[in-house]
């Protein structure tokens, strides 16, 4: 099994759709979103491209293949626009080895504070827009940056799961980090 993240889209149609042939490109099963999907939020800069009607359109033509958890810029009157859920604050992944991954935004769950996990399992996380993959202490922080605001040096970039290694891939399809889950 092969999945995609990305997180922190915030509204902007052409990382959208950049995101979107990313995803397919990948061959990846699952695009799992981190939150902040269409709103762009109050501290942030109103991004170029920004059209969160067009990135619900875009984003609903692969529902099926989704898997969303609410991040601190969604809301209730986006969820009307999309056509699969994404108003949960977490949700849990089982891998077919057995390891779990706890999907959030970051900003209430994060690899500092969550539930209880096993030791081998997953926080993964948007919200700050850093990329990260590594291990901290028992568990695996993973973050795939920011499709369209990335912050500090770091380019845009997403996520890929495939064969026990998380990687944070720019768009220009340079490996930022990475991490293998032993």
């Amino acid at each position: 099994m092969k999945l995609f993240f990305a997180s922190d889209i915030h509204g902007c149609a052409e990382s959208t759709r950049r995101t979107l042939a990313a995803f397919e490109q990948s061959g990846a099963d699952h695009l799992i979103l981190l939150g902040d999907v269409l709103n762009h939020g109050p501290r942030n800069a109103l991004p170029a491209g920004y059209a969160p009607i067009e990135v619900a359109e875009l984003l609903n033509q692969h529902a099926e293949k989704i898997t969303a958890v609410r991040g601190n810029c969604d809301s209730d009157v986006d969820q009307m626009l999309l056509e699969f859920p994404m108003m949960a604050d977490y949700n849990l992944v089982l891998l077919p080895n057995g390891r779990r991954l706890f999907l959030t935004h970051g900003h209430l769950y994060n690899s500092e504070k969550h539930p209880r996990l096993r030791d081998g399992d997953v926080v993964v996380s948007g919200h700050t827009h850093l990329p990260v993959a590594e291990k901290k202490g028992d568990l695996f922080a993973f973050n795939p940056g920011s499709v369209t605001i990335p912050r500090g040096e770091y380019q845009a970039s997403f996520g890929l799961l495939e064969d026990n290694t998380l990687k944070v891939v720019s768009f220009e399809n340079e490996v930022i980090c990475q991490v293998e889950l032993v």
